[in-house]
């Protein structure tokens, strides 16, 4: 393990973005990640990959004593708090959004592709610092950069070029920008990093007003985003910072949420398990579309479903795992060799190799998606009926196959249990929604079929001696995929089945203080080991709620609270005798586990139905 203490940990990260690209702030000040123009371009600033090579923009105070953070309540308005010896100063930083349209729908939302930083001194006096070394295309292209004026800056190099403006004069330096100066109570710098566009950029010159202009409407677009929502419960504040995450993560001219905003933070530190998550999953997607529907985001849902079925469509057979922003499919995984990577975790990379795996749960979780989609009221077109009944007889043709599972393994395909069930899932909402809907299908050989793999699953996806639902058929392995079964209504959790399983899993898979790992000494194919994975904890949680133990789903829903970092972001995984966060971050499926498990803990819950 890298104990190299130049890289902040995971946790010190906050997110602001403008729904086209996103960048991690530090504690420090210091944005160390993002891509411009949009999620899943080359980075600009890098350094949470290499730490040296990476490139990074920090505003702050010199002589640092303590630090405290916040977002302005119901926004993605990051406001970092700096006390020195001297004074205290307040650092606002976004990336300005406003409606595109008097009326606007979800991807009526319009950005510069720029960020914008505003230090304000509030008490005493300070010193502030401002360096900016923008490193292109994941910091293998150093710009040249020169000012324009004494307050305006360019830096380009390859494709790729940004301004940088500051209140405060500028001097080109290391290949980048650089001023520093006194802030008495009451003053403020402000500055702006702009993507420009290629060879016939038109840099804009910016002034103060115009700043501070931008932070309020920025900040009075997320409030209203935010009060939109219909959640009421005991944990709104937790429910509206996670739907405002997912919110900063979705790409607006397309409506999809993609995974996390960054690639190749480590599932262990050191360890090779590093992944580009920048794409959007099609497995998320019935969760993504019940947290939009069940908080009130209905425009939301229909542009994820949009983006859905317009990704999706074509031979069934070709269905993947994921897609790009706009339904990209070739999504070709590369190592970055030159990078060292987060804390010298390596490899570094760039695209997933998952992309072309066959996963047979993905065809259960379009099916699900069009009945979720259903149930609260959207319409399933007839030539989408069309593509699904193609999906159908995919299932019907290929249930039987071995798959790489939800875990994208690399160590060979198996009879996954959760794929199988996926499958059962794919049968069942498209007998609901031929039955409810009047729609064309061979129904009757659509419930024979389910019926069978339903026998099939408790038959050979249930160990007897294990007293649990295990990871593949006629294996002995445990997976917490399987907590999933009550959710998508393929078995109650009070079936006595269920109940062993989850305390099976609960003895084998969880630490004492509830953290679930996926499985545990088993070989993927892909080496080294991995963190706790929250989204399944949730999971857990969900299914002692589903038990009526509410008592002990509440007191593992406030253990799992604590997992977040102080601005209520979440990890996808965490290094349980240090608390530490792991892997991509922060991580969409565990925001929409949250959000799930808090509805299932309200006054009102909503429960899977079974057959």
């Amino acid at each position: 393990m890298s104990n190299d203490c130049r890289y902040p940990p995971i946790s010190d990260y906050g997110l602001i973005g403008d729904m086209h690209s996103c960048a991690l702030v530090s504690r420090s000040g210091s944005i160390d990640w993002l891509c411009f123009p949009r999620f899943d371009d080359a980075s600009l600033f890098g350094r949470l990959l290499d730490w040296d090579k990476g490139g990074f923009c920090k505003l702050a105070p010199m002589g640092v004593r303590a630090v405290t953070r916040r977002y302005l309540p119901d926004t993605n308005v990051l406001e970092t708090t700096f006390e020195t010896v001297s004074g205290r100063a307040v650092l606002s930083d976004f990336m300005p959004v406003r409606p595109a349209s008097p009326r606007p729908g979800p991807h009526d939302v319009s950005s510069r592709r720029q960020v914008l930083r505003d230090l304000q001194c509030v008490s005493g006096s300070v010193r502030f610092e401002f360096v900016c070394q923008p490193r292109f295309d994941y910091g293998t292209i150093v710009p040249h950069a020169m000012n324009l004026n004494p307050n305006l800056g360019l830096a380009h190099g390859g494709k790729d070029a940004v301004s940088v403006f500051c209140t405060a004069p500028l001097e080109a330096r290391d290949d980048g920008f650089y001023c520093s100066g006194p802030l008495r109570q009451g003053q403020r710098v402000c500055a702006a990093i702009s993507y420009e566009r290629g060879q016939h950029h038109l840099v804009e010159d910016l002034d103060e007003d115009a700043l501070v202009g931008s932070l309020d409407e920025t900040a009075a677009f997320w409030r209203q985003w935010a009060a939109r929502c219909a959640y009421e419960g005991v944990y709104r504040d937790d429910v509206v910072r996670s739907a405002l995450t997912l919110k900063a993560l979705t790409y607006a001219p397309s409506g999809a949420l993609i995974a996390s905003p960054t690639t190749s933070l480590p599932e262990v530190i050191g360890g090779v398990r590093n992944w580009d998550y920048r794409y959007s999953w099609i497995r998320d997607s019935t969760f993504a579309l019940y947290a939009l529907f069940i908080l009130g985001y209905r425009e939301e849902a229909d542009e994820f479903m949009r983006w859905m079925e317009w990704s999706t469509l074509g031979r069934a057979r070709d269905l993947q795992v994921m897609y790009g922003l706009n339904g990209e499919r070739r999504l070709w995984e590369t190592e970055l060799g030159a990078l060292e990577g987060y804390r010298r975790s390596r490899p570094v990379r760039i695209g997933n190799a998952a992309h072309t795996q066959l996963q047979l749960d993905v065809y259960g979780e379009i099916l699900d998606s069009a009945h979720l989609y259903r149930e609260f009221g959207g319409r399933i077109s007839p030539e989408y009926w069309v593509y699904l009944r193609r999906v159908v007889n995919f299932v019907l043709d290929h249930w039987r196959e071995p798959d790489d599972g939800i875990w994208e393994a690399r160590s060979g395909r198996q009879h996954y249990v959760f794929s199988k069930v996926m499958c059962w899932v794919a049968l069942d909402r498209a007998i609901k929604a031929a039955d409810a809907l009047g729609l064309p299908g061979d129904v009757p050989e659509w419930k024979r079929v389910r019926r069978q793999m339903r026998e099939e699953v408790l038959l050979r996806g249930y160990d007897q001696d294990r007293g649990a639902f295990v990871q593949a058929f006629d294996s002995k392995a445990l997976d917490a995929s399987v907590l999933l079964l009550p959710l998508v209504g393929f078995l109650p959790a009070t079936d006595d089945r269920m109940r062993s399983t989850i305390e099976t899993l609960r003895r084998e898979l969880t630490t004492p203080e509830g953290l679930v790992y996926r499985y545990r000494g088993v070989d993927d194919g892909i080496g080294g080991e991995e963190g706790a994975f929250l989204v399944c904890s949730f999971w857990l949680a969900d299914n002692l709620a589903f038990l009526g133990r509410k008592r002990e789903a509440r007191a593992l829903f406030e253990t799992l609270r604590s997992y977040r970092n102080d601005l209520g972001l979440y990890s996808e995984q965490v290094d349980p005798p240090t608390r530490e966060m792991l892997g991509n971050f922060p991580q969409a499926l565990t925001h929409l586990g949250m959000i799930n498990s808090a509805v299932q803990l309200s006054a009102r819950p909503r429960r899977p139905h079974y057959p």
